[in-house]
């Protein structure tokens, strides 16, 4: 009984009573594969552009790399540094790492970062100096996940139904 009007208060005050994310988000997936990039050039491998007036939620992220897929234990990217940008500036905690946090097809953890209003999203790896002893990267790939909706602030929707 309290499940259904738990449901109820969220139909009524148009935003999900358990999240706080409205009912007409719509849900953002982007990802690609490529090769690794040289030291000092970089690669997007995912992007998203929130569209004007709206903002959102990074939900999840993962990762591949062609040394992992053939071997789990190889988590470290040792000519890669992965990042995550927000209108091409890291957005924290994502800064810079160099290994798989979320390894892509294994469901990642759950994140909750909040996108500001028009902003871009890209995933990217950028190539840095392979250490003596270490094995390269060759193929990467990067996906971003997460939901966005029209921010009120810029006025009502109009509403048809």
């Amino acid at each position: 009984m309290r499940a259904v009007h738990a449901i109820a208060e969220c139909a009524s005050s148009e935003l999900c009573a358990k999240c706080g994310i409205p009912l007409d988000a719509r849900y953002f997936d982007a990802s690609s594969f490529a090769d690794a990039p040289d030291a000092g050039s970089e690669v997007v491998l995912a992007r998203f552009e929130l569209p004007p007036e709206y903002c959102g939620v990074l939900e999840y992220f993962s990762q591949f790399t062609d040394a992992w897929a053939g071997d789990p234990q190889q988590i470290e990217t040792p000519n890669v540094e992965w990042s995550i940008l927000a209108n091409r500036r890291p957005l924290d905690p994502y800064l810079r790492w160099q290994h798989i946090v979320n390894p892509w097809g294994y469901g990642s953890f759950p994140i909750s970062l909040r996108l500001d209003e028009s902003m871009t999203l890209e995933f990217v790896g950028r190539g840095v100096p392979l250490p003596s002893g270490t094995t390269a990267v060759k193929r990467l790939g990067g996906r971003l996940v997460g939901r966005y909706w029209y921010n009120t602030a810029y006025g009502d929707v109009v509403r048809h139904g």
